[in-house]
Formats: structure tokens, C-alpha cells, sequence
């Protein structure tokens, strides 16, 4: 048994980035390009492409996950909320916990609620520590960016990887080895990518083969890297 929010608190809409972009980032120059799309719709081998361009990435979910391990600043908070049953070895499990907020709409409010405010400050974080070493660009790699339908203003970008749905859950479950039933549900507890595509700037189909996404992920970087944001 896990501890829900109270009602008016878990239906907030939480964010994984910051809603403003600081003044200090725009007076440095620093372009934010966020690149999103649904589970399974080939997002991460788009951003390893855009690393191979020495732009560096943020993915989200790798900040996420650094976030509810041991000592991350989310642990605590989140073990207090779901209790011992996300627990393997006393270390919070993330299948066991993912079993429990992909089928429950309030579990995952409450985890987000908890965990994408620390989330969205990790990541203001690294961004101001990449400018200050000398970058002028970073891409932020999620799922659950712009999922309330709005681009936020901490985004000078936005690219949008789409594949069609039954693709994306083959893909899951070859890659994730996930039964169809749990690749179904992680797909419905995102917002519909299809909604996001009028808020791109860049939209990048990935419904044939690998080679082909990488030949468009190459041409993006390549106009990413002369843009003169």
C-alpha cells in the first residue's frame, strides 16, 4: 500500500524542465533543444546521433533514475510514498515501481509530483554547468517533455520523433522485453505523441529502417550545429 496525494495536490500538472529560461543562460547565448516522442519511437538513438556531433545531451530519464537511487534526492521521498513494495534488497526497484505507476494515473502523479520538481532543477543545473564550460547547446532528451501540449519558454527548440503506435510496441517489447500488454501501457500513460507534432519545429518519422533514422538524425545534427541560436 503506497501513500497517494491528496487529490487537489497529485491532479497538478508537474514538468521534468523549467518553465522559464533564466536570463542569465539567454545573456550567455545558450540554445535548449528539446527532443521528445513516445516510448519506443527511437528518440535515444536520435540523441546518441546528435552526441556523435559533440552536442551534448541530457536525457531525462538517466537524471531521473540518478534521482530515486540510493542517496538520490528522491529516495527518500519516495520510498516514504510507495513503501516497501518498490523495494528489491532494500534499493527502490524501478520495474516494480513502473509496474505500479504505468497501470495507476494517481501513483504517477504522486511519484511526478515528487520527483519532476527536483528533476526540472537537476537539469536548469546542467545546463548552466555546460554553459560555463564553454557550450553554446544542449539537447534534453524525454518523453514527458511538453506533455501538458505547451512548449515551455526554457526551450528555444523542439523536435519530435514519431513512429507509428503498433511499431513502437514491438519495439518495446523486443527491446525491453516487455509483455504487450505493459508496452500498451507504458504508450497510454504518455501524452499522445501525435499531439505534440504542431509544437515542433523539427519532426523526424522513424517507421522503416534503422539506417534511415540515423540518415535523418545526421541531417538534423548538421542543421543543429549551423543554427545560429
Amino acid at each position: 500500500m503506497f501513500r497517494y496525494l491528496r487529490c487537489d495536490d497529485f491532479m497538478k500538472q508537474t514538468h521534468i524542465i523549467p518553465q522559464e529560461k533564466p536570463a542569465k543562460l539567454r545573456e550567455m547565448n545558450f540554445s535548449i533543444y528539446g527532443l521528445t516522442g513516445g516510448a519506443g519511437s527511437g528518440k535515444s538513438e536520435v540523441a546518441r546521433v546528435l552526441e556523435h556531433y559533440n552536442l551534448p545531451v541530457i536525457y531525462a530519464d538517466r537524471v531521473g533514475h540518478e534521482l530515486i537511487a540510493p542517496q538520490g534526492a528522491a529516495e527518500q521521498a519516495v520510498r516514504a510514498a510507495f513503501g516497501d513494495a518498490i523495494l528489491t534488497n532494500g534499493v527502490i526497484d524501478r520495474k516494480k515501481l513502473g509496474k505500479i505507476v504505468f497501470a495507476d494515473s494517481k501513483a504517477r502523479y504522486t511519484l511526478n509530483s515528487i520527483v519532476h520538481p527536483l528533476l526540472a532543477r537537476e537539469i536548469e543545473r546542467r545546463c548552466f554547468a555546460l554553459a560555463e564550460a564553454g557550450h553554446r547547446k544542449v539537447v534534453i532528451e524525454g518523453a514527458l517533455l511538453c506533455e501538458n501540449l505547451e512548449k515551455s519558454p526554457f526551450l528555444d527548440r523542439l523536435i519530435v520523433v514519431h513512429s507509428d503506435r503498433e511499431l513502437r510496441i514491438k519495439r518495446l517489447m523486443d527491446k525491453r522485453s516487455l509483455s504487450r500488454d505493459d508496452a500498451i501501457r507504458l504508450i497510454e500513460s504518455q501524452t499522445d505523441p501525435v499531439a505534440k507534432l504542431t509544437l515542433a519545429d523539427w519532426v523526424i518519422e522513424n517507421n522503416f529502417s534503422l539506417e534511415e533514422l540515423r540518415q535523418k538524425a545526421q541531417a538534423l545534427a548538421e542543421e543543429i550545429v549551423g543554427d545560429a541560436r
